[in-house]
């Protein structure tokens, strides 16, 4: 399997178990009384796994997002910090102002 199936197929699963754990903080929690929503409705358990897909869904974008930023090779090897010369101050350059007599 290629590396990059492979990073996304991992950075998935570990946004599904972050969306798991969110959704069940949402339910233990009781976050707008969420849990009496869901256990005293006949459609309930369909909500619940569309919030679990729908959270699972973006966290596992973000994921792949940041797990693929993260990839970027920096050329410079001083830790980051970029030895540019600074760059010059400003000059402040008189302009003259005409006088308009009417």
């Amino acid at each position: 399997m290629p590396r990059l199936v492979h990073l996304y197929i991992r950075q998935t699963i570990i946004g599904f178990m972050l969306s798991a754990g969110f959704v069940t903080a949402l339910f233990w929690l009781n976050v707008a009384n969420l849990w009496h929503l869901v256990s005293g409705s006949g459609a309930g358990i369909l909500a619940g796994f569309m919030l679990f897909m729908f959270n699972g869904i973006v966290f596992s974008g973000v994921q792949f997002g940041i797990a693929v930023m993260r990839m970027a090779d920096h050329d410079d090897d001083k830790g980051g910090r970029s030895r540019r010369a600074p760059l010059p101050a400003p000059a402040l350059v008189p302009v003259p102002l005409r006088e308009d007599r009417r």
